[in-house]
């Protein structure tokens, strides 16, 4: 669990630093980020307290409300800068992300799910039973497995005079 974050009382986080973006961040970036998150700290996919959980989800869930609504982060920011030179107890917004921040992690391969091995397993024996049904036929019917092309053969290519010749019609 991101103990970074969520180990602070949620009072005291802003709506930014809760998604972990900087409040430059656009729609792409703030949906990336409650994606990536919600993953974490949904109650279904967590091994937290289902309470907890809850409640950390939908605070999760009301800081991505406000930032996606134009006209309510604007607000919001409004508030914040205000709150922030009237030396309030609010905690500084990061301009920039910390270098440890696992927003640096997008992108970055993970380790296939045991779904994902199951779906790559039956591709495989499918193909494989692809393989072994056609090549059965082809024993069946008494074809040979490897067939090679006909402009690979040793047979001579008629000339151009006889091709010219026989595409004329006779009499001509």
């Amino acid at each position: 669990m991101n103990d970074r974050v969520f180990g602070v009382p949620q009072r005291e986080l802003s709506h930014y630093e809760r998604l972990e973006v900087s409040p430059q961040a656009d729609s792409e970036v703030l949906r990336q980020a409650f994606r990536r998150l919600s993953k974490t700290l949904h109650p279904d996919t967590t091994s937290r307290p289902a309470s907890e959980a809850a409640r950390d989800f939908q605070l999760l869930r009301e800081s991505y409300d406000l930032l996606t609504d134009p006209e309510r982060r604007r607000r919001y920011d409004v508030q914040l800068q205000q709150n922030m030179q009237q030396g309030l107890k609010s905690r500084a917004v990061p301009s920039v992300l910390p270098t440890n921040s696992s927003w640096n992690g997008i992108g970055e391969r993970r380790p296939l799910s045991g779904g994902e091995w199951f779906a790559l397993l039956l591709l495989g024996l499918a193909l494989l039973l692809s393989l072994v049904l056609g090549l059965g036929v082809a024993g069946v019917q008494g074809r040979a497995w490897q067939v090679s092309p006909d402009w690979l053969s040793n047979v001579a290519a008629p000339t151009a005079d006889h091709a010219v010749e026989s595409a004329l019609p006779e009499g001509s």
